[in-house]
Parts: structure tokens; sequence; C-alpha cells
């Protein structure tokens, strides 16, 4: 018969010790983290599940993985630390000190392009919190997958969460120079119709709707695209090889105009642009290191080339 858990370890140390085996991904990685031992960390995994009556690991030689039931403790556990934790940095009047781990989710694009210099300005302004940055091109189930918060660049659809509007993304038309032939690029949407056309598939295909930046004229432009792709990074490279002119999100190619290697076609109209926004899963406390999170991620965001701030009766309110 195994030995029950001693009494002096109590209930919330072995939650703690069961979220660090599972973020570390082994009992030795954990113990190591802990300044512990594999049999300490494997006995204390063993006194929680039977403490619960559940089985929440499953091991091989090779491999551990969750089982439904630890999934759901692993969520809770989360939940449980992280109001412990605030509770205790309240207690010793240290609430607004930023510390532990944060778990974001950004678009591949927008994450690896934009976002990590201000993710770097987050990290040497709190120098006690670790970040895994992680690109998904996704909904993610926040709790299940142990999630804090997630960029979105688009409509936010899922129930339950809090979105932070960010800032919104302007949509250009642009080309390579000489693409519609001699003289100054086309200024009015009926000139662009004859141009070769290439196509951002998740946004548009056979059709652009276009607004005038400084009026309320709107115009629907029928295109033929001679390439489609669902990739940003396809469609600005596809764009400067001269395939074809595209609407294009305009930190894509802020680079590009900089230089010349690309120009903004009829330059008084956009598409309407696409929102960013921050996303997290509603709860009574807030750790500190989320709510500066999104106070770094609020303040650069409108300052990135390329970007704008959000449209003043769509921003969301902060907590």
């Amino acid at each position: 018969m195994s030995k029950a858990a001693p009494t002096g370890l109590d209930r919330l140390e072995l939650m703690q010790t069961f979220v660090r085996i599972v973020e570390a991904g082994s009992l030795s990685a954990a113990a190591r983290q802990m300044a512990s031992t594999q049999p300490t960390i494997s006995r204390r995994l063993m006194w929680l599940e039977q403490t619960l009556g559940l089985k929440l690991l499953q091991r091989s030689t090779h491999a551990m993985k969750l089982t439904e039931d630890g999934e759901r403790c692993y969520a809770h556990a989360k939940t449980l630390l992280e109001a412990w934790s605030a509770v205790e940095s309240d207690l010793r009047g240290a609430k607004d000190t930023p510390r532990g781990h944060l778990r974001a989710i950004a678009p591949h694009a927008f994450g690896q392009h934009l976002l990590v210099e201000p993710l770097a300005e987050f990290l040497r302004e709190n120098p006690e919190v670790t970040v895994d940055w992680m690109l998904l091109d996704r909904q993610v189930d926040f709790i299940a997958e142990g999630i804090d918060c997630a960029i979105r660049v688009g409509a936010v659809e899922e129930p339950g969460v809090v979105a932070v509007r960010l800032g919104e993304v302007p949509r250009i038309l642009v080309a390579a120079p000489g693409l519609w032939g001699a003289g100054d690029p086309p200024s009015r949407p009926e000139e662009l119709a004859r141009l070769p056309w290439l196509a951002l598939t998740q946004f548009y295909r056979n059709e652009i709707k276009l607004r005038q930046v400084d009026g309320a004229r709107i115009e629907t432009l029928a295109i033929q695209p001679r390439m489609c792709t669902d990739n940003l990074y396809a469609a600005r490279s596809g764009v400067r090889s001269g395939i074809g002119a595209a609407l294009v999100s305009a930190w894509l190619v802020a680079d590009d105009l900089a230089s010349g290697q690309l120009c903004q076609l009829a330059p008084d109209w956009e598409a309407s642009p696409l929102p960013v926004h921050l996303i997290y899963p509603y709860a009574r406390i807030y750790p500190a290191r989320l709510r500066e999170f999104i106070a770094v991620m609020k303040r650069a965001t409108p300052n990135i080339p390329g970007m704008r701030p959000p449209t003043p009766s769509m921003t969301s309110t902060l907590m």
C-alpha cells in the first residue's frame, strides 16, 4: 500500500508540482526546475492522484500524456494557483509587480514580423516574467490549453472572452512599378479592373470592396486573379515579382513602399481595416503580468509602421 502524503505537504504544493510537471514536459525536467529529485516529484504526483482518486498522466518509457481527467485538473490547478498568487501578492503589498509565466498566442505572420519588438519591450520592463510566444492561426481553448491570452486579427466571435482593441490594420492596393504600363499609377477604382490581380483567399477572390478614405463612396471592383494564395508573405512576393496587383495589409508592404519596390494604387481608396484585439478568458482576478502585457501591447501596436489606432467608436474597455 502506498503511503499517504505527509501532513506538511498540502494540496496546493501538490498542485504546484503537477503544473510544473505538465509545463516542463517530464518528471526529470520538473525536478530540475524545482531543485528536487525525480523520485520526490514522482511521489508527489502519486499522492495527488491518490488524493483525487484519478489518473492524471499516462506515462511510458518515451512519452508522457495528460489523461482527460489530467487536462481538467491542469486547467483548474492553473486557475487555483493564479488566484492564490494574486491573494499572496495583494497581502504582501506586491500586487502590481508582474512575475511568473505568461503563455500567449499570435497569428504566424503578425507574431513573427510585428510583435516581437513589443514583446521584447515587455520582457525588458518586467524581468521577473517569462513568456511562451506561440504562433497559431486558429482559435484556442484557453482553459484546456493553458493559454493566458491571444492576439487576434479580424473579428472576435468566441463567447465568454474579454476583447481589448489594440489597433487596426489598414488594407491598401499595391503593385510593382510599371505593372499598369506607362505613366502614373492608377488613382481611381475604375482604372484598376484592367490590371492583372493576385488574390488573398481568406479575404477576397473575385471582387474587392473599396471605401473612399475621405468620403462616403463605396465601390465594388470585379477582378480575375492570375494567382490565389492564403499566405501573406507569398502574396507579397507575388506582387513584388509583378504577377499582379493586390489588396494587402499596410504593415506587410511598409518597407517595400518606402524603398520604391512597390507602389500604392488609388491611395484615396482602402478596404475596410482589420481590427486587432488581445483576447483572454473572463476571470475575477487577473495577474499583474497579464495586465502589464495588455498595457504594453496597447501602447505599442498603434505605433507600428503600417498600423494605426483603433477607430474610437469601436475601442474596447480594459478590465
